[in-house]
């Protein structure tokens, strides 16, 4: 009876379509699931997720958020571990890493530091952000791979060594490869780029981190994370028309702004939510990184299960469906803030120029760049980027396109198309969607980051020249994209993005406005429709993966001491006991000061392996207080100005620490390990601000530094760049107890205010070992 029951239940499981059952030495034993095809050993376990969740709900004794689920799902030790929104540190286990190749090379750098022979959880690198975009797809590839042959191979070989996956240049965007590869509901992953969260459209929890988090999980050590807050989106209503999943994460980035989402994860929940395709809803994850939170996510639904099936991986789809109740919030549970959207009702937006929170209707965009005085004639519209390089994105942009192309019109202004992975490529070439997009005036860039980035070798202006471009890109901060702080950028839907470059106007209102034929007559396009997924199985294209060997020991991992792109770590200098007495400060920043202000990208990346070199970046982009000039700081030992990488070196030639002010949401933008790096290779000690962003306030920890903030935010006022500052009571430094700061001014009188920290014991064990990784060694020895 028992072969019969077996062979019962075999076979339904095949005629459902699903992997219920797995024909075992234990009767209806789940089937054992690989977490991605690359990597057939390594097992997607659900049962332990829903072992913690069970452990959690008893203990808190209330429904859960989805959010909730899926992080105390991955609690290091769920029977213990003291849980307080907002305020209590958690020990997590997160599922695997994710590094792109500006990231992994110094995130690889620490790793081989640590003397671990292997990583202990999946990884993978991506090579994506070292392809300058400046003649079309195949001949920047192949200047990227030669220009850039010295940090590949050090990616390859080191993948090759300590087991991590590598994924070459030209395969693509990592969250465009992660989403198509390795995100699936419920995974915990963690990735050295700041729009990780791209994960959240397909259900997992994926947080953006510095590389010295990623060397934690990759150890095999219980990584922190602040326990986060719940904001929930609720969504009714249904798209249609011109509006984009785009104009969702565009609208609330305008209602939170740039740090409304600081501390939180935000979840979207609602009847409104099956209305976008997965690849829509990591787009409005992805985009979340621009409003500070922590991640985003979406609650596992038939969307995902069709593009889980649509990338090969319908086993998984199926697994889900057996654990669905802890993939989505629980009924009744609490979110510590809601915003609700009418789909119906949303209109599509432009957001900028300068910041990604800065929303207008496209409908009112024309009007307010003229009140403004901003260029309404578009120079260049991009579209692609992690954000926005779906296969539904290109088909809709090429929807618009080709009903332009049908009046005899190409775009007026320069147009360019960034696919998301070689996979994305090949689909749009064999659907024609590319052959479309050529023929309206575009230009295909390979697969890679791109002008997004900053890597981007424009022609088409000069430097100092005002003008605007829109993108489909997630950031748009001053010299983001072209280095040119007068570049007005304004990020909208790629379909937004089009029919604006068709019409070459930030005029143009899609949704109302007539353009004219090369016939002399008037049409209106039609909101653009286009299948979410290709008709057809995807085209993988080439084959661009390189599989780690079983034992890597034997591979040599190269890095001469005369390279100018890679440097071996020296560990940081141990806290000496002592107050950090009489510090200069290098610079007072007015505004903004975003991780692009602190280390710049562009022209830099390619000394994102080799910290003394690229420290020659820091704070370039600040604007000082006391002059109002980037780059321009007073050395308070000659009394004469100078740059202020410049100036951080004759202080540490002189032995003087010395500290950095800042404004409001410090550090905002990527995951830029090297924006705290910097400052304490070139001997920064403190950074006071008003608030930080997560990630830069982490990777400042990390570092050794002190990230601290004013305990009455009206005190950074009394802090002058030519006073002296003292941070006492380190001998006592606890969690919770803020330091006090004594000012020194030059006419000798002084006064103590407070500074507030978020440093729990262990991270306070960082600060006296040096740095995170110096005190992971010393836990080694031990």
């Amino acid at each position: 009876k028992v072969p019969a029951l077996i062979l019962f239940l075999f076979q339904h499981a095949l005629n459902s379509g699903i992997r219920r059952y797995h024909v075992a030495p234990v009767l209806c034993q789940r089937a054992k699931v690989a977490m991605s095809h690359f990597e057939p050993n390594e097992h997607i376990n659900y049962e332990k997720l829903e072992k913690n969740i069970n452990i959690v709900r008893k203990r808190l004794d209330r429904p859960l958020t989805l959010s909730e689920k899926i992080v105390y799902g991955h609690l290091d030790d769920p029977a213990k571990q003291e849980i307080e929104r907002g305020k209590t540190y958690l020990r997590l286990r997160p599922d695997r890493v994710a590094m792109q190749d500006a990231t992994a090379q110094m995130a690889m750098l620490q790793f081989i530091s640590s003397g671990l022979p292997k990583v202990a959880v999946p990884s993978t690198i991506h090579c994506d952000h070292l392809i300058e975009a400046q003649s079309g797809g195949e001949q920047d590839l192949r200047r990227a791979k030669d220009i850039n042959q010295e940090v590949y191979n050090f990616l390859a070989t080191a993948g090759a060594k300590y087991g991590v996956g590598f994924w070459k240049p030209g395969s693509g965007i990592i969250h465009q490869i992660i989403l198509e590869n390795y995100s699936y509901p419920g995974v915990m992953l963690i990735g050295t780029d700041s729009h990780t969260p791209n994960g959240g459209g397909l259900g997992g929890i994926c947080i953006g981190v510095g590389g010295a988090d990623a060397v934690d999980v990759m150890a095999g050590i219980p990584w922190e994370l602040k326990c986060p807050k719940v904001i929930g989106v609720k969504l009714t209503g249904k798209l249609s028309g011109w509006t984009s999943p785009k104009d969702v994460i565009l609208k609330v980035a305008g209602i939170l702004t740039v740090k409304g989402g600081t501390g939180a994860i935000i979840e979207y929940h609602g009847p409104g939510v099956d209305s976008i395709s997965c690849t829509g809803m990591a787009t409005i994850c992805n985009m979340g990184a621009e409003i500070g939170a922590t991640t985003s996510i979406f609650p596992y639904n038939a969307r995902m299960k069709k593009y889980l099936g649509k990338t090969g991986r319908a086993d998984i789809a199926a697994l889900a469906d057996e654990f669905q109740q802890h993939l989505v919030p629980d009924s009744g549970c609490q979110y510590d803030q809601v915003i609700e959207i009418n789909l119906s009702e949303l209109k599509p937006h432009i957001n900028g120029p300068f910041t990604p929170d800065l929303a207008h209707p496209v409908s009112d965009i024309g009007a307010v760049a003229e009140k403004e005085g901003w260029p309404v004639d578009i120079r260049v519209g991009l579209i692609g980027s992690c954000t926005n390089s779906s296969y539904e994105d290109m088909g809709r942009s090429a929807a618009v396109a080709k009903q332009a192309l049908a009046h005899g019109l190409k775009c007026k202004s320069k147009f360019t198309i960034t696919p998301g992975s070689e996979q994305i490529r090949a689909t749009i070439e064999r659907d024609g969607y590319a052959k479309t997009l050529r023929e309206v005036g575009g230009l295909v860039l390979a697969n890679a980051c791109g002008p997004c980035i900053g890597q981007w070798d424009r022609k088409d202006i000069k430097k100092g020249e005002k003008n605007t471009i829109v993108t489909s890109y997630n950031r748009n901060f001053t010299g983001r994209n072209d280095a040119n702080p007068e570049t007005h950028a304004f990020v909208t839907s790629p379909e937004i993005v089009t029919a604006l470059s068709i019409a070459g106007t930030l005029k143009f209102n899609p949704e109302t406005d007539f353009l004219t034929g090369a016939d002399g007559k008037k049409f209106k396009l039609e909101a653009p429709d286009a299948d979410e997924l290709p008709k057809l199985e995807f085209d993988p294209g080439q084959d661009t993966y390189q599989y780690p060997p079983k034992d890597g020991s034997g591979q040599h991992v190269d890095v001469s001491p005369t390279s100018q792109r890679l440097q071996l770590l020296e560990p940081f200098d141990k806290w000496d006991g002592k107050d950090l007495e009489d510090m200069l400060i290098l610079i007072k920043v007015k505004g903004k000061c975003t991780t692009d202000h602190i280390s710049a990208a562009g022209p830099w990346l390619k000394f994102r392996g080799h910290l003394d070199n690229i420290s020659n970046n820091l704070l370039i982009g600040a604007i000082n207080i006391e002059n109002g000039k980037a780059n321009s700081v007073r050395n308070a030992l000659t009394q004469e100005f100078g740059p202020v990488p410049d100036t951080a070196r004759y202080y540490k030639k002189m032995g003087v620490k010395w500290a950095v002010i800042g404004d409001e949401n410090y550090g905002e933008g990527s995951s830029r390990e090297h924006a705290a790096l910097e400052p304490r290779h070139l001997g920064g000690r403190v950074i006071i601000t008003k608030s930080f962003a997560r990630i830069h306030e982490t990777n400042l920890k990390k570092q050794g530094l002190l990230p601290l903030t004013f305990a009455d935010p009206a005190d950074y006022n009394k802090i002058h760049p030519v006073d002296k500052l003292s941070i006492v009571g380190l001998a006592d430094f606890a969690p919770g107890k803020p330091l006090k700061c004594i000012i020194k001014h030059p006419n000798g009188s002084q006064e103590t205010i407070l500074l507030n920290h978020t440093f729990n014991e262990s991270q306070i064990e960082w600060f006296q070992a040096g740095s995170a990784l110096n005190r992971m060694k010393e836990l080694q020895q031990k």
